[in-house]
């Protein structure tokens, strides 16, 4: 056996193979990272360093998350790569105990650094961890194309994205129903982005970062997929929909009636802020 005979990273590798599959990863592009459960590192611990790395300082500090371990993609690597290499393209990184620190005992064999945005993944780690009373365990970034294009068209609202995603397939208001948040643009990788993100991740599952991509979190490795596979085709259907209109308006959706006994059925509460938003947009339905 070695470590990549452990499940959890096979279902690690699953994952990053299935999201490359999708075409949401150009080159270096998208990252994963995975909190790992006490039984998991036991398992995985006979094939850690003899000689841990050396701890390197994120910038960050997340008090909550301090002695945990997290498989995460490489800085620069291709996730199409990680099924051929997962050795050089993936890492088990361990956080010290104040929760600001981080070092590898596992993987990038030819070197390299766990994801340049790793203290982003740390940051909303920990908020989705105190807000989910430990359960979410996945933070996920892709950069699926028609999510990306509607924030060229929509105003970058968490209200009126969540409304034409939940009006454009019948099931996304059970898959997220308390929404999707929005991030304006910012650089990528820096203290901005994270705290923007923080500040949504506080109440939604997922959050739209404009013009770059979708950042989501799940409590397995199918959660998270779902949830970024559900948006990201949601997206597709409404910017089809908009692009096939003569002058560029909807003719007829779910109505907010609808959603309410959608939910009602499903046995889901829908973000009421939502459902109770109206706007003068032309765009808004």
């Amino acid at each position: 056996m070695s470590v990549l005979d452990v499940k959890v990273v096979k279902d690690y590798i699953r994952m990053c193979s299935d999201t490359v599959g999708q075409g949401w990863h150009e080159r270096n592009g998208g990252n994963l990272t995975y909190r790992m459960r006490p039984e998991e590192v036991e398992v995985c611990r006979p094939y850690f360093r003899a000689v841990p790395g050396e701890w390197v300082n994120m910038g960050v500090q997340a008090e909550n998350l301090a002695g945990e371990y997290f498989i995460s993609t490489g800085s620069g690597k291709f996730l199409r790569n990680v099924e051929l290499e997962p050795q050089n393209n993936i890492c088990i990184a361990e956080l010290n105990g104040t929760g600001d620190s981080y070092r590898i005992v596992w993987g990038l064999e030819a070197g390299g650094v766990p994801t340049s945005e790793f203290p982003t993944h740390m940051m909303n780690h920990s908020v989705r961890k105190r807000v989910t009373n430990g359960e979410n365990r996945i933070i996920y970034h892709a950069h699926p194309p028609y999510i990306i294009a509607l924030t060229y068209v929509l105003p970058l609202k968490a209200e009126v994205f969540t409304r034409m995603l939940w009006k454009s397939a019948t099931e996304c208001c059970v898959v997220f129903p308390d929404g999707v948040g929005v991030v304006p643009w910012m650089v990528p990788g820096g203290t901005d982005i994270a705290r923007a993100t923080c500040e949504q991740m506080e109440r939604y599952e997922a959050a739209i970062w404009a013009f770059h991509g979708l950042f989501v979190s799940g409590t397995s490795f199918d959660i998270a997929f779902g949830l970024m596979h559900t948006i990201e085709k949601a997206a597709q259907i409404a910017s089809i929909a908009l692009s096939a209109s003569p002058d560029g308006k909807i003719r007829q959706v779910i109505t907010d009636d609808n959603l309410r006994t959608i939910g009602k059925e499903f046995g889901v509460t829908l973000n009421e802020d939502v459902l109770n938003y109206r706007s003068d947009d032309p765009l808004f339905f």
